[in-house]
């Protein structure tokens, strides 16, 4: 057999291998009572998406302890000092991206705090760059170019559970020390395996064959959500329900930092802005100022001190 050949004959090895574990998955299943969708009217392909959403929060609730415990590892080596790093390809590339982007206007974290990376680079979020997701070693790469440690954790995101990017990235984390998490849709999968924290989160075949963006990537948003935002209650970013570390960084935002301040103290709007100017516009520091009748350089050696927490600071400025 000549090279060529052979690699003919290796190519198509590979692409049926392939083509027989995508069959075996239960997101890429096919579903033919759908086969007529397109005859349908548009009022009735709304019904039909809108039903197969609904089921996507059940299928979450069945892996919430694994959430859970994810989250509470998680928050540990964050309070240690360590990041919280997202990595996929497409949809849920793009996922973790925009949760790590919404974290810093959010709970006034370091943007390099929560990151996330994407096969194929920035480039990535807005086109296809092809055969990205294909390469463990590309994944490896991003996550040195980050300067990954053992304090860190990462999160594999993959509807699939196979993709080898984010397997890859969780095995290089893995092998550094870092935390690992692998979400994904199908039962088990590669990527759960991988990871010290499997979450399999199996919403079944999709309304339209293999398009992971729908309930899958419905799941993995929901996922992330609870990742991100329950780690930052944990690590004292709220108080109560209240975002006490919004960064008020724009006019909307300096409004709901007054609203905060004013839903945590039922102060009015004279000590609120008084508080606010002594404490240079930290809503935390001025709730802290306002319950805990203390100066702004108290509340924030205060807050320093009890590492961000309000409810203990506020226990400290009260003992």
């Amino acid at each position: 057999m000549t090279p060529a050949a052979d690699a003919d004959a290796h190519a198509s090895a590979n692409h049926r291998a392939l083509k027989d574990e995508l069959e075996s998955l239960t997101t890429e299943a096919f579903r033919p009572e759908l086969a007529d969708i397109d005859r349908l009217p548009t009022l009735g392909i709304a019904r039909l998406m809108n039903a197969e959403d609904t089921t996507v929060p059940a299928a979450v609730a069945e892996r919430l302890p694994e959430i859970a415990a994810a989250i509470d590892a998680l928050a540990a080596r964050m309070a240690r000092g360590g990041r919280l790093v997202y990595a996929g390809a497409g949809t849920p590339g793009r996922l973790g991206v925009l949760d790590a982007s919404e974290c810093p206007p959010t709970f006034n974290t370091d943007p390099a705090q929560v990151t996330g990376v994407i096969a194929g680079g920035p480039e990535a979020m807005v086109t296809s760059v092809e055969g990205a997701e294909d390469s463990k070693e590309l994944a490896a790469g991003d996550l040195d170019a980050l300067g990954l440690t053992a304090l860190d954790t990462v999160v594999g995101v993959s509807a699939s559970g196979r993709t080898p990017y984010a397997v890859g990235a969780i095995e290089h984390a893995r092998a550094l020390g870092a935390l690992t998490i692998g979400l994904s849709c199908n039962a088990h999968s590669a990527l759960g395996a991988a990871a010290e924290h499997g979450i399999e989160i199996v919403v079944g075949p999709e309304l339209l064959t293999g398009s992971t963006r729908l309930k899958a990537g419905t799941a993995q948003k929901l996922v992330l959500n609870m990742l991100s935002t329950i780690t930052m209650i944990r690590l004292g970013k709220t108080y109560g329900n209240l975002m006490v570390d919004v960064r008020a960084s724009n006019d909307k935002l300096r409004a709901r930092s007054r609203r905060i301040v004013a839903l945590a103290t039922g102060a009015g709007d004279e000590e609120i802005e008084a508080a606010l100017a002594a404490t240079d516009g930290e809503t935390k520091n001025a709730i802290l100022v306002v319950l805990g009748s203390v100066d702004g350089p108290t509340a924030a050696r205060l807050l320093t001190e009890n590492d961000g927490h309000l409810r203990a600071a506020l226990a400290a400025a009260l003992h």
